[in-house]
């Protein structure tokens, strides 16, 4: 069974963040590895929302203890500062295989969890270790100080940029805030450019979107599908997540991150059982 460690926040709501990797990994049949970096809550009568770093030394300690065996594939998500971004670096600089890189700058309802000097780490020294990085738009826009991404023409000039940084295949998730007719979703290798339209899903309830897809990618290439295959496959997968999204609390809706593989089914007895 192939392996897969997800380096992220712990999302203590459980839509977004290393929670939502470790569902992810689950439904794709790989076996799951996390080091937290950090621990997300919300304030249960405000819906605000906090973020705790880990002690570096402490997410080192769980990062070797993951790569005590071999591991297929890397997902990165949540890396609150600088020193953490740069200490995950180091770890990653010398691994072999695929590196997905989920830039999580901030997120919702937040206020910005990383900083400048972290998205130039960001830059700098994590993105050239990465296979695969997978901002949304806004996240584009300040991957590449290109600000607001308004057109699909400013999403490829977007992924120019963020792959001159020196990671091989840029993904921006376009979801609805272009205003267009579709989702556009972008891949870019460094030649090629291809678009991924799908259907605009009109709801409230799509906190974990991003961290599902992302996962689902990292996962789908741990068991070797092309790039291609786990970008159209992680599509698949999160627009049924977003579809059969659910309510948690008063201030947040969540994907359902099984929607996919219709997990609410699985152990469902029969009335012969």
């Amino acid at each position: 069974m192939e392996k897969v460690l997800t380096i992220a926040g712990s999302d203590a709501t459980g839509g977004g963040g290393l929670e939502a990797d470790l569902k992810i990994f689950q439904e794709f049949g790989v076996f799951g590895l996390a080091a937290i970096t950090s621990i997300v809550t919300m304030e249960p009568k405000t819906g605000k929302h906090t973020m705790s770093p880990l002690a570096p030394a402490l997410i080192q300690q769980q990062i070797d203890s993951a790569f005590a065996g071999p591991i297929d594939s890397v997902k990165t998500g949540l890396l609150p500062n600088k020193e953490i971004i740069e200490m995950v670096s180091r770890s990653l600089t010398s691994y072999q295989k695929k590196i997905v890189v989920d830039p999580v700058i901030g997120g919702k309802g937040t206020d910005e969890f990383v900083h400048a000097e972290s998205v130039e780490a960001i830059r700098k020294q994590l993105l050239p270790l990465a296979f695969i990085t997978t901002p949304n738009l806004r996240e584009a826009g300040i991957l590449s100080h290109m600000g607001k991404l308004n057109s699909k023409e400013e999403m490829k000039s977007a992924a120019e940029i963020i792959h001159s940084f020196g990671v091989k295949h840029v993904v921006i998730k376009g979801g609805s805030q272009l205003n267009l007719d579709q989702a556009y979703d972008l891949h870019y290798d460094g030649s090629n450019f291809t678009f991924y339209p799908h259907p605009l899903i009109h709801t409230n309830y799509n906190h974990g979107a991003g961290c599902t897809f992302a996962a689902a990618i990292t996962a789908a290439l741990a068991k070797q599908y092309s790039v291609t295959q786990a970008i159209d496959l992680a599509i698949q997968f999160v627009e049924a997540a977003i579809r059969a999204g659910i309510a948690i609390n008063p201030f947040v809706g969540h994907v359902w991150h099984g929607a996919y593989t219709h997990a609410e089914k699985r152990l469902e007895l029969t009335n012969n059982e």
